[in-house]
């Protein structure tokens, strides 16, 4: 069966990132839709499965099992699975950035609060 989910039905977070879980329409990965303001992005975290990210606009500050990766509009980066990762939006363009989870719904364990410190 064939599933299309209208923006109205869509999860949508109050930074305006959309949030897809495949898993209820029989799809076997989950995303993130990100348009992010300079200087925002999600804390230091780990999946148990690899996310991939793909860059549409903007440029990013990805740290990635401790190493900095400068990333822009036409990149994508894979990240393997139980890395610690997370990605800052550099400006001055906003980041525009689709996050794809081999999983159809997300499993993700934070390191860090959103002060930086370990969680």
């Amino acid at each position: 069966m064939t599933h299309v989910i209208r923006p109205a039905d869509q999860k949508r977070f109050d930074n305006g990132t959309v949030a897809f879980e495949g898993r209820p329409y029989g799809g076997g990965v989950s995303i993130f839709l990100v348009d992010a303001a300079p200087g925002d992005g999600p804390v230091l975290h780990v999946h148990p499965y690899s996310e991939t990210w793909v860059l549409h606009a903007g440029r990013a500050r990805m740290l990635v099992d401790g190493k900095e990766i400068l990333a822009e509009a036409g990149d994508i980066v894979v990240v393997p699975p139980d890395t610690p990762h997370r990605f800052t939006s550099l400006g001055p363009a906003r980041l525009e950035i689709t996050c794809i989870h081999a999983s159809d719904h997300f499993i993700q364990q934070d390191l860090e609060d959103a002060d930086g410190n370990p969680v």
